[in-house]
């Protein structure tokens, strides 16, 4: 949340907003912080410094645009494999970043939720998230949601295992497990599956992020490095988006015709 909008941003946004459908759930996984700062000789961690800019740049855009969800990939659980003293530097940062920023959440009228296994984080960090959640609750613009401790893996065996003790509670019957169901035993469940998914740093995967809710989104790979990225490469993507036919597994002329 770096700047405010010029005349020209407005009207770019308000052209925008005219030309085609705003994504409502915006998903990203942010890559490259480490690439972008070996390009410059810097230790990662001055990476994932600046990768934060990005992240309250594109967090402005996207309330300003009326995106309704913003899902962060922020940290997954493969990365507590990464090197400690990096892992290290991270959490410090997070930590510094809820307790800098959640006064300006409130100000924009944006809610903060997280999802993952956030027991696995360090006690300072989950008690700052749980009270900037508590202090956000009820703001009405936009959800920022911050994927921690999170793998797409993790999430699925969690709601098997729920829904499993369900059935065997007599809570419910096996033919009542429906995809409806799963999806209600999902981090997610209260916010629409991602429309799209931008991925930054060029790599063609999803790396175990929101295995289930991505089933239908729109992808768009960009090899610009998370710490590149910037509101105009955000409203790039959703050009991008508006031009995509979305099927969901129909034709061309059924979508047409509705």
């Amino acid at each position: 949340m770096k700047k405010k909008s010029s005349a020209s941003d407005e009207h770019l946004i308000e052209s925008l907003k005219k030309s085609g459908e705003i994504p409502k759930h915006i998903a990203i996984i942010m890559d490259g912080n480490g690439r972008w700062a070996k390009k410059r000789g810097l230790p990662r961690v001055a990476g994932h410094k600046k990768g934060v800019d990005s992240v309250r740049e594109v967090v402005q855009a996207c309330s300003d645009i009326g995106v309704k969800y913003l899902t962060l990939y922020t940290f997954s659980t493969e990365n507590w494999n990464r090197p400690k003293d990096e892992v290290s530097t991270l959490m410090r940062l997070l930590l510094n970043s809820l307790r800098d920023k959640v006064s300006e959440l409130n100000d924009k009228d944006i809610r903060l939720t997280a999802i993952g296994d956030l027991d696995a984080l360090p006690t300072a960090v989950q008690k700052q998230i749980y009270a900037d959640i508590e202090r956000t609750r009820n703001n009405k613009k936009m959800v920022l949601n911050l994927a921690l401790s999170y793998s797409g893996r993790w999430e699925l065996l969690e709601a098997i295992k729920e829904i499993a003790d369900n059935v065997r509670q007599g809570q419910i019957k096996k033919n009542d497990i429906s995809e409806n169901l799963v999806s209600q035993k999902l981090t997610t469940k209260n916010m629409p599956d991602p429309d799209l998914v931008i991925r930054t740093s060029g790599e063609f995967r999803v790396s175990n992020f929101l295995l289930w809710q991505i089933a239908y989104s729109e992808f768009i790979i960009t090899e610009t490095l998370w710490p590149d990225f910037s509101r105009n490469d955000l409203f790039d993507a959703i050009k991008i988006f508006q031009k995509r036919e979305r099927r969901f597994g129909k034709v061309s002329e059924q979508i047409k015709k509705n």
